[in-house]
């Protein structure tokens, strides 16, 4: 089931890197009306995703403090360049946590997934995996895509 999730993940942020490789960093702050999420927001968030299901794993917080607050869950995105990194540094930090989590995973064993957790819709670590590392990039990666149209930008990839 790892190997499965992984190539699901890597295939999830590759069209994330496509979607986002075209646009200038002003761009990624850009809000449209009934949009929710802006392209900046949403990397940072599954940046910090990883590192939250990396926690789950045993690993230990890498991401600066304020990182809970400008890109965590009930977190607001901001239409302010100088409130997140560079779209550079983001894909970077975006690298970084998928390989760090990425690691964890292959390390990984039956035990470690079929822990038991207390939390009646996710009963297992395995549920929680794949709730986070499937389901919760996937539906950003759907977000984003709707961002970009609706900031003028035409589709880059098809998300299959």
């Amino acid at each position: 089931m790892i190997a499965e999730m992984l190539t699901i993940f890597e295939s999830t942020l590759k069209f994330i890197e496509q979607s986002v490789a075209d646009l200038s960093d002003q761009e990624m702050v850009e809000q449209p009306a009934g949009v929710p999420n802006h392209g900046m927001w949403t990397l940072g968030h599954i940046v910090y995703s990883c590192q939250g299901i990396a926690a789950e794993l045993g690993a230990e917080p890498w991401l600066p403090s304020d990182w809970e607050s400008v890109f965590g869950y009930g977190s607001t995105p901001s239409s302010n360049l100088s409130s997140y990194p560079k779209k550079s540094e983001m894909l970077t930090a975006l690298a970084d946590s998928a390989g760090r989590l990425r690691e964890l995973l292959l390390g990984a064993n039956e035990s470690v997934l079929k822990r038991s957790l207390p939390d009646e819709t996710m009963p297992t670590m395995a549920h929680l995996l794949l709730q986070v590392v499937v389901g919760h990039t996937a539906f950003h990666a759907g977000q984003l895509a709707v961002w970009r149209r609706a900031i003028g930008k035409r589709s880059v990839a098809v998300f299959v």
